[in-house]
């Protein structure tokens, strides 16, 4: 076997950052060129779809000039550069000339390397370990440059992104069907309660602090532990898709004394409550932790419910719909370098509260649904560990 060749990201590929977006730009639904924020690129890796060709906001040919800034152009791999969703590690092709804004990056291949192969290996590499260890993460260009790509001739990388693709799409079949379940939640939750923005069935309105059990609460930044030992700690990047995801496990020990403050109890609701990206605040996840040892850092908010008269799945339910997103982003707010919401103003948040009776229906049938939903995610388990041997073996020239 002939070992293939490895070259720096930045001989064979361009690094360009996205533009400050103006709020006044902001809002179009047509013009030359999609403007994608980190939100696109999201939803798109999420999804498994690989093209990128549309977005919430578009600028004009006659913008650039202001935006001092050129269009990224079709084939390029965008990618988010600051804040949590780094840590996602995303990626999408641009399907038509477009622009990114300020918190996303584009790989622009240059001659040397096929588009969806370089599509393929960058979503190999994990980002978040490359950014820089500040309060708000970030992406530098010199270290990106940096990142070693195997480079076999051109028909080579067009045969192994052809395999990939294959593959992939098994995976996006798999997606596709947890989405309809997404899909299915979403219809029962309106069929019984209304949106709970509109609250058209006239369900009292309440603050949530009525609903607590015990005041909301987040965490500290406890430094993890090198062993997987101690308490498992939850963070922002473990919350994806409104589920848990565990992919990325960190362990710490917990201080002396801060225990009940840090620890995590069935039934309890995980929120991102601090982050950079508006469209992660917020998500949530209710917890069971059955016999292990949960703990939450301080980006995430604990809230625990009186169960006589709020069911988490509820409340998680309701901030999912689009009604309950505008109830919740309005209590929000933005600092310069990141989107909050802090235990005062979640506690004064006023949501539509039916019975409990219904409440406890409605959990009841997210419940079957949930045993659907854990057949697929153990079937989609097994093609990503097909799709990563198929990975590893590409890249090392023995595919």
């Amino acid at each position: 076997m002939t070992p293939v060749q490895a070259v720096p990201l930045g001989e064979v590929a361009t690094l360009q950052a996205g533009v400050g977006f103006p709020m006044d730009l902001q809002g179009r639904s047509t013009g030359h060129y999609p403007l994608a924020k980190v939100g696109d690129i999201s939803r798109g890796g999420r999804s498994g779809q690989a093209i990128l060709a549309s977005s919430d906001h578009y600028v004009d040919e006659i913008d650039l000039d202001r935006l001092r800034t050129k269009p990224i152009p079709r084939g390029s791999i965008l990618f988010a550069k600051i804040g949590e969703a780094i840590s996602h590690n995303h990626r999408v092709i641009a399907g038509c000339d477009m622009l990114i804004d300020n918190n996303a990056m584009a790989a622009i291949p240059g001659p040397a390397v096929a588009s969806r192969y370089l599509y393929h290996y960058l979503r190999t590499v994990d980002f978040y370990r490359l950014a820089s260890a500040t309060t708000v993460p970030a992406l530098r260009k010199s270290e990106l440059e940096k990142i070693a790509i195997p480079l076999p001739p051109m028909a080579e990388q067009r045969r192994i992104a052809e395999v990939l693709d294959r593959a992939e799409a098994l995976r996006a079949k798999r997606r596709a069907a947890l989405s309809q379940l997404d899909t299915l939640t979403q219809s029962i939750f309106l069929g019984l309660f209304g949106d709970p923005h509109r609250n058209q069935k006239g369900w009292p309105r309440k603050p949530m602090s009525e609903l607590f059990a015990a005041p909301p609460i987040f965490g500290s930044m406890i430094p993890p532990v090198a062993e997987r030992r101690g308490w498992l700690a939850l963070r922002v990047g473990n919350i994806q898709d409104w589920t848990l995801d565990f992919n990325d496990r960190k362990y710490v020990d917990l201080p002396t004394g801060s225990v009940e403050r840090h620890t995590v109890k069935d039934g309890d609701l995980l929120l991102a409550r601090a982050i950079a990206s508006e469209e992660h605040l917020g998500k949530c996840v209710v917890a069971n932790p059955r016999d292990e040892h949960w703990a939450f850092d301080s980006h995430l908010m604990r809230l625990r419910f009186d169960r006589q008269q709020a069911e988490p799945e509820f409340i998680r339910h309701l901030f999912m719909t689009p009604g309950g997103r505008r109830l919740f982003l309005g209590a929000s707010r933005k600092s310069t370098v990141q989107y909050n919401i802090n235990t005062k103003e979640i506690s004064a948040l006023k949501i539509p509260v039916p019975p409990f009776s219904l409440q406890r229906e409605f959990a009841q049938h997210i419940a079957r649904v949930e045993k659907l939903r854990v057949t697929h995610r153990i079937s989609l388990s097994e093609l990503g560990t097909l799709f990563a041997v198929l990975q590893h073996r590409a890249f090392r020239g023995e595919l």
